[in-house]
């Protein structure tokens, strides 16, 4: 075991999202599965039903009168007994939660409880919430700085990410920049059926509106594309799609090894994210990553923290948010030159072994948990190695 190489005994972590847990949010739950020294206990406020919930995860609140007025009075006040005594029962080392608002909503429990509290910021809870106009706007800023004093660390996933946590009042010396990776397995041997891959949410931040623009603005015959995902605007994109006669199919949300697979089909990967008009943006999109691992190149923008990702030239494309032109012009230039692709493929997997590799994030993420159980935070910066940040 590691212990016997001079690290400290195992700790328990609780790994803490409030709703537990969203089928598009694969990162959360690699996360807890890729520790290795670390024991992780799964803890939510309520439980979704999706592909990624799992019987072992514990939920506070469950589905009853009782239990939706426990959560409601923790999401007003940030306090719950219930939560409490959960967290004391559980005796966790460290508690970490995912996204912002959900770090506020656990924060007195862990402080009750004896356990730092680390938190990582992903995208929209230190973009568009903290936009937000009037009470609630302002409510949300005030509980986001209360959690930036309570908590011991804050992740964020990208520079672009640390940039913004730190604008809306976190301590610098507390805000460090860590990757959540990916699995890094064999690329899957399968035939390619698609030319175009897109797989998120279809919301505005994704600029699926860009793509469905540009796919029409290619010369017949378009390419063979899909689109995987569901959100609010993919009825509208999908008759847009139609209007403008595209080889369009559309999928909704599939499982973590159907995505995998669908990626290794495909030619290519479109990611043309954006920041929306109510200020919401990405973090660092997991399916570039995950396209990747099967060898597949991106096609993006230069958005957040996608640059770290995708190096224009040498793992992908990338253009100007928004710039639907752009985004045709290099999705033809792809699909035309199966050489540059094959290129660009092979080098966005070595990109990823070498800094997204889900074993050796993880690897890093517990040196920096045997940290702060040290007690060698704030500043722990100097607590771990530079060269393994």
């Amino acid at each position: 075991m590691p212990h016997a190489r001079g690290y400290p005994p195992p700790g328990r972590v609780v790994i803490w999202r409030s709703a537990m847990l969203s089928g598009s949010e694969t990162f959360v739950r690699n996360h807890g599965q890729a520790l290795a020294r670390w024991r992780s206990v799964y803890l939510g406020a309520t439980k979704e039903e999706s592909a990624l919930a799992e019987e072992s995860d514990l939920v506070v609140y469950p589905d009853s009168a009782a239990g939706r007025r426990a959560f409601l009075r923790l999401r007003l006040t940030g306090s719950s007994p219930r939560l409490t005594r959960m967290l004391a029962r559980l005796r966790p080392d460290l508690v970490h939660a995912h996204f912002g608002g959900d770090g506020w909503l656990v924060s007195h429990a862990a402080a009750q409880a004896g356990a730092p509290l680390l938190v990582t910021v992903h995208g929209h809870d230190v973009t568009r919430q903290p936009d937000s106009s009037g009470i609630l706007g302002g409510r949300y800023r005030r509980n986001l700085r209360t959690m930036f004093e309570r908590a011991t660390v804050v992740l964020a996933v990208s520079e672009h990410i640390r940039g913004k946590a730190i604008a809306l009042g976190a301590d610098p010396e507390k805000v460090l920049v860590h990757h959540t990776g990916v699995p890094v397995t064999p690329a899957l041997a399968t035939p390619k059926r698609w030319d175009v891959v897109f797989v998120g949410r279809f919301v505005e931040k994704k600029g699926v509106d860009d793509l469905i623009d540009a796919l029409g603005a290619l010369p017949t015959p378009r390419p063979r594309s899909l689109l995987i995902g569901d959100g609010p605007l993919r009825d509208r994109m999908r008759a847009r799609a139609a209007e403008l006669r595209l080889d369009a199919t559309f999928l909704g949300a599939q499982t973590p090894a159907q995505v995998s697979r669908h990626l290794a089909e495909s030619h290519l990967l479109a990611a043309p994210s954006k920041t929306a008009a109510d200020g919401d943006s990405e973090g660092l999109p997991t399916t570039i990553l995950e396209a990747a691992v099967q060898g597949v190149p991106t096609v993006s923008t230069r958005h957040s923290g996608i640059p770290e990702a995708v190096v224009h030239g040498e793992t992908g494309l990338l253009g100007a948010e928004g710039d639907s032109t752009a985004i045709a012009h290099h999705i033809q230039k792809l699909l035309g030159n199966p050489g540059l692709r094959e290129r660009l493929g092979r080098q966005a997997r070595e990109r990823v072994e070498t800094r997204f590799d889900l074993r050796r994030q993880s690897d890093r993420l517990e040196e920096l948990y045997d940290a702060i159980r040290a007690g060698a935070a704030p500043g722990v910066r100097s607590a771990v190695p530079p060269g393994r940040r």
